[in-house]
């Protein structure tokens, strides 16, 4: 196992095309380290430079302690699963997972006793003299990382690799990676465009944009402290609700008014963001998950949260959850952004007809909510979590990396 370091590293391609940007990263020994973003932000150039199958323009990458930007790829001790699984047809399973190791003139015996472990761990066991013709994709995935799994390489460097499968499939494929990951506590780099995957998967999630790193941090950190507009609203499934709002100190204390609503903000969260009470009287964009909602019907203890009377447009049933979509009095907000992060996310609301100069909203709700389309329903929402963004820049207010900024 290795750690992996990205100093200063660019790529430029022909015509000036910077496809990765001064990307500084370090990657710890044994961590499960996910690169996330949109089309074209560069996940795939980075996690192919690490692996050499890219060359860089400028700057370093070691694994280990070993600067490694004029190694090949076979030199540098790393396996890679992409999202084709790339298996020999003409090969039975077992013959795919001993490939690679009889090229390194490997003992027999050796070969033998790390293909059924790996065959073993993976659940392949009574699949060792099928082709790949007869195997479902999930198992002909499987197949695939156990050929990088028999390598015992200092670092696994996965593309998209359940992109192909279904979304059923991709869920418990999740589950069997981190199952490995536990397991055996390999360095690996993961690029996926899917958030929800990130989530689920990284001890750190990396989210870049057109070639820049914009945030490294923990998921959880990623969905409560997001640095910036592009990254609150590309984290998290729906998306972040934004509008422009005043900030305002009135006599019972400070609030944020728009789209005739007006929502307190505690003292607390001065504390926790400062420079905040810089903003007193001015206009800031305010975000808000549909997580930080609940139908006050069905919420269980509401105390101190505030209320936001709304008409349902449209309702999702979720099953443990409903999706309350509904418009607020405000037009959709427009910044450079929001916009690229929606354009990369999976939700499909801006689908939806827009009501004039409105903007579309959603809260998720219990499903003991009886709220249904048409319907008059008061949200609560709870005011520790709002999310304020400078206008012009788009930083978080008060986020720990912008102070001084």
């Amino acid at each position: 196992m290795a750690s992996i370091v990205l100093r200063h590293v660019d790529k430029v391609y022909g015509g000036g095309v910077k496809a990765v940007n001064d990307l500084n990263l370090e990657i710890k020994d044994g961590e499960f380290m996910v690169l996330v973003g949109p089309s074209g932000c560069g996940k795939s150039t980075a996690l192919r430079m690490i692996a050499g199958l890219e060359d860089i323009t400028s700057g370093e990458i070691l694994i280990g302690d070993r600067v490694v930007n004029h190694l090949p790829p076979k030199d540098r001790d790393i396996a890679m699963v992409f999202q084709n699984y790339a298996l020999y047809p003409h090969m039975t399973v077992e013959e795919n997972l001993a490939f690679g190791l009889k090229l390194r003139k490997m003992p027999k015996a050796e070969i033998q006793k790390r293909v059924q472990e790996a065959a073993k761990m993976l659940g392949l066991e009574q699949y060792l003299k099928r082709k790949p013709a007869a195997l479902s994709g999930g198992q002909r995935q499987r197949v695939a990382m156990g050929r990088a799994i028999v390598r015992e390489p200092q670092a696994f460097l996965m593309d998209e690799p359940l992109s192909n499968l279904d979304a059923k499939l991709r869920v418990s494929m999740r589950a069997s990676l981190n199952t490995l990951h536990e397991r055996l506590g390999v360095t690996t780099v993961y690029v996926t465009h899917d958030q929800v995957e990130a989530m689920t998967l990284g001890d750190r999630v990396c989210v870049l944009r057109d070639g820049v790193l914009q945030q490294v941090d923990t998921p959880q950190n990623l969905f409560d402290n997001p640095v910036n507009l592009f990254v609150a609203g590309f984290m998290g499934s729906p998306s972040m609700n934004f509008t422009r709002a005043e900030l305002v100190r009135g006599d019972g204390g400070a609030y944020v008014a728009f789209a005739g609503y007006r929502l307190p903000v505690p003292d607390s969260t001065f504390a926790e963001k400062p420079g905040l009470d810089r903003y007193l009287g001015r206009k800031i964009i305010l975000g808000i998950r549909p997580s930080d909602f609940e139908d006050v019907s069905a919420a269980h203890d509401h105390a101190g949260w505030a209320r936001m009377p709304v008409r349902a447009e449209v309702t999702e049933e979720l099953g443990s959850e409903i999706n309350v979509l509904f418009f607020i009095d405000a037009p959709p907000l427009e910044h450079r952004d929001t916009a690229a992060a929606q354009e990369t996310s999976d939700d499909e609301d801006g689908a939806l007809p827009l009501a004039g100069d409105k903007s579309l909203w959603t809260a998720r709700v219990n499903s003991r909510s009886h709220v249904r389309p048409g319907q008059q329903v008061e949200l609560v929402v709870d005011t520790h979590n709002m999310h304020f963004f400078d206008i012009d820049s788009g930083l978080a207010i008060g986020h720990e990396l912008n102070i001084g900024r």
